[in-house]
């Protein structure tokens, strides 16, 4: 069995984060309470991701947060990266596994009852849904559905899910009460003046949560 924690998924974005760069945005934002990392960047090419990657991969080494890479699989290879993330647009989830291999977590996005019908839990370890809201930080996603909207591809899904789209700390109990795993959060922390407190608050509010929701 796979071992990873989608509750707080941070995609990083290398717009957001210049101020300080995607690394030490990573190294603050763990240490607040990320629990997850993507490497998102349309602009480096392969040779880029691989560079950010490997610094990565050595600020998270020990930390247990698993590095994802978004869309490109030779970089996964070259860095060691924990896994891929790809969307419909990009290489097939079945193409994607054969160059992975069994052992690499591999992430898709899945936003239509649709596409999470043709979800294979045999290939895909979770899916990526929404978006809840529209945001600036990806603008050719679908259109937005909201909660219930994500509650009901999340209850379709036959594996773990992270729920994406202008999520903030104020949507976390909603969030979590439409049956995702966790929130994939951008610009909540990417560009913050402290990554580490707004990590931080965003993980307590569902540590709190998950406590109120055993309760």
């Amino acid at each position: 069995m796979k071992s990873f924690d989608l509750s707080l998924y941070l995609v990083l974005d290398p717009g957001l984060c210049a101020g300080i760069g995607m690394v030490e945005t990573t190294r603050r934002a763990v240490a607040g309470g990320v629990t997850m990392i993507q490497l998102r960047d349309k602009t480096a090419g392969t040779a880029g991701l691989i560079e950010t990657g490997r610094r990565l991969k050595d600020v998270l080494a020990g930390t247990g947060v698993k590095l994802i890479v978004n869309d490109d699989v030779d970089a996964v290879l070259a860095i060691g990266a924990d896994g891929l993330h790809v969307g419909q647009s990009d290489m097939s989830a079945a193409e994607a596994r054969r160059r992975l291999g069994g052992e690499a977590i591999l992430g898709l996005s899945a936003e239509t009852p649709d596409l999470i019908a043709a979800v294979d839990p045999a290939v895909v370890d979770y899916i990526g849904t929404g978006p809840v809201f529209a945001t600036a930080t990806k603008p050719d996603h679908h259109p937005p559905v909201g909660f219930d909207g994500v509650a009901a591809l999340i209850a379709a899904s036959p594996v773990p899910a992270v729920a994406i789209g202008g999520l903030k700390k104020e949507h976390v109990a909603q969030v979590l009460g439409a049956g995702a795993d966790g929130l994939a959060v951008v610009s909540a922390i990417c560009g913050q003046p402290d990554p580490r407190a707004a990590a931080a608050e965003i993980a307590a509010e569902i540590a709190l949560t998950r406590e109120g929701t055993k309760g």
